[in-house]
């Protein structure tokens, strides 16, 4: 190194432009070998406790800041930072103080950035950052209200932009893109989560809505949403399930907001007023009410709507994808038509439950958990934030109910089975509703069903028999079969009875058969009446019964009886 200070302290403004270009080599080897050796340092705590002191966190900073005009370099000593806040999280507080300058220097970054690489890195160390609201509290909400911008921009409009503009670098399977994705959603689900709560002693502000379901809800967050939910829609799929990142972060950013009336045109943008109904004939193309056949699933339409090109090879998982379809490189999503996130998260949730609990196995079933260990997964973790999704799209949105009822439950369903042995959704998830194993998603699926029966127990009961779902509404406080509804019959709700004509038993959801009465001669009646005669008389001399609850001592004394 000493070597090196001294060569470039011998250039003068006459030194050959080769002899300069040497020397300038050299250095630019030797920073580049010591930002590996530091980025390897840090790896190790005792490493990491070096590199998050202030006077070392300032001196990256800068160097990052030096290098912006080539990302990789940039990238490289950003990742010394990042893996030092990981591994030291005293550090995150330490890192956005306004001694060290890490938050708005990494802000800006992340903000002029279009290299998925850089976008990445900045946004681990933004979500870092932000982990905690009680160390980070001050740092979130000068986030948000735009006191960390040198453009004075909220956080939100930064963000927003950056989903549109990562989406057409997914469909092309640009390398480090989904993981970008993953983590700047990651950065944007801590400010969903804990902005709210760091200013919630100020829901009576101007600036924040007022809803009956959640609460106060600050305005600054408004714009996240149409982005996500575009994100959401167009994502690419992956095959076999549906639910890996980013996706999964999506759906977790999308539960944080409400689906309430200040928002409700942003969550429904081809939805009709609230107090309207919407037909019930439309069905999501994944779904019948016939049985799933054998094999693999198959990705409904919204699932395959973006495939990607031939050529790309990005992993088992992208290439499945590709297989799909062979068309022509994909152009970018249209970010312009509105979506239809109900009938998106509802296909989602037929094909993750087709793969993982195909036919009609039983959750608890010990392959299922051996297919979610192979995963590095649980059905719980995985699966119930989508359905909770589901769940606030249905409470927040009456024509959402009705389409959700309809897809599950359609009017024409076939009850002359027991409903909990089907291979279609509805099957699996009555099945969910006895399962051991699987204790956050079974209460999800029963909050879920019972949304969509406008949380009327009567309701759900009287459409899926009060067998299927007593366990879901005990713990509701509903301790014996609920009284009729009153609005139970009505068209809205579908029929009380099966489409054959024949009624619904209310205990087992399918349809009664009639009973058929043997043709009998009149001594046969006599002998089996006989029978009966001498079967309740032992019954009432043994005291099971009380001479009033002999119904053939009633039968005599009311004259019915000879």
């Amino acid at each position: 190194m000493t070597d090196i200070l001294e060569q470039y302290s011998s250039l003068s403004p006459s030194s050959d432009s080769s002899e300069i270009s040497a020397v300038l080599g050299k250095i630019i080897s030797y920073v580049a070998q010591a930002v590996l050796a530091l980025k390897m340092l840090g790896r190790n705590p005792v490493g990491s406790d070096l590199i998050t002191r202030p006077s070392t966190l300032s001196t990256l900073i800068f160097a990052a800041e030096t290098f912006k005009d080539t990302p990789n370099a940039t990238s490289e000593v950003l990742r010394c930072i990042s893996n030092g806040l990981l591994l030291i999280p005293d550090s995150r507080s330490t890192f956005v103080t306004k001694e060290v300058g890490g938050g708005p220097a990494v802000l800006g970054m992340f903000e002029n950035t279009t290299s998925p690489d850089l976008i990445f890195v900045t946004s681990r160390l933004l979500f870092l950052s932000t982990a905690s609201s009680a160390i980070a509290g001050d740092f979130i909400q000068d986030l948000v209200e735009g006191k960390i911008s040198k453009n004075g921009q909220n956080v939100v409009d930064i963000l927003a932009p950056k989903l549109d503009a990562l989406l057409p670098l997914i469909v092309l399977g640009t390398p480090m893109a989904r993981e970008a994705m993953s983590e700047m959603l990651k950065f944007g689900f801590n400010v969903l989560c804990f902005y709210p709560r760091i200013v919630g002693v100020q829901e009576s502000r101007d600036d924040w809505d007022s809803t009956d379901t959640y609460g106060a809800w600050p305005r600054q967050l408004h714009g996240i949403l149409p982005s996500l939910l575009r994100t959401f829609d167009t994502l690419p799929s992956t095959f076999p399930s549906p639910i890996t990142p980013p996706m999964t972060q999506l759906i977790h950013n999308l539960i944080m907001i409400p689906v309430s009336a200040p928002l409700h045109q942003k969550w429904f943008p081809q939805s009709t007023p609230p107090s309207s109904r919407v037909s019930r004939t439309s069905k999501p193309s994944s779904v019948t009410s016939s049985p799933v056949s054998k094999g693999s699933p198959t990705l409904p339409p919204t699932l395959t709507s973006n495939p990607l090109p031939k050529e790309v090879k990005a992993g088992k998982i992208d290439r499945a994808l590709s297989g799909c379809s062979r068309s022509s490189r994909p152009s970018s999503p249209n970010l312009s038509n509105p979506q239809d996130t109900l009938l998106h998260a509802y296909n989602i949730l037929d094909v993750t439950l087709v793969y993982y609990l195909p036919e009609v196995l039983d959750p608890d079933d010990p392959s299922v958990r051996e297919k979610c260990r192979r995963d590095d997964t649980a059905l719980d973790e995985l699966v119930t934030p989508l359905i909770l999704l589901i769940t606030r799209l249905c409470i927040g949105d009456e024509p959402s109910r009705a389409r959700l009822r309809d897809w599950l439950i359609p009017s024409n369903l076939d009850r002359t089975s027991p409903l909990e042995a089907r291979s279609d959704t509805l099957g699996r998830c009555l099945r969910l509703l006895g399962s051991v194993y699987h204790t956050n998603l079974k209460k999800a699926v029963g909050e879920m069903m019972y949304a969509m029966c406008d949380s009327d127990a009567s309701i759900l009961a009287s459409q899926v028999g009060y067998g299927n779902v007593a366990g879901f509404l005990f713990s509701k406080g509903v301790m014996s079969p609920p009284p009729q509804s009153s609005t139970s019959s009505n068209a809205t709700y579908g029929p009380s009875t099966a489409s054959t004509g024949a009624p619904i038993n209310p205990i087992t959801g399918i349809a009664q058969q009639p009973v058929t009465v043997p043709d009998m001669t009149e001594e046969e009646k006599e002998r089996e009446a006989e029978k009966l005669f001498v079967l309740f008389d032992r019954l009432e001399k043994s005291g099971a019964i009380q001479p009033d609850q002999n119904p053939i001592r009633k039968a005599v004394e009311q004259g019915k009886l000879g």
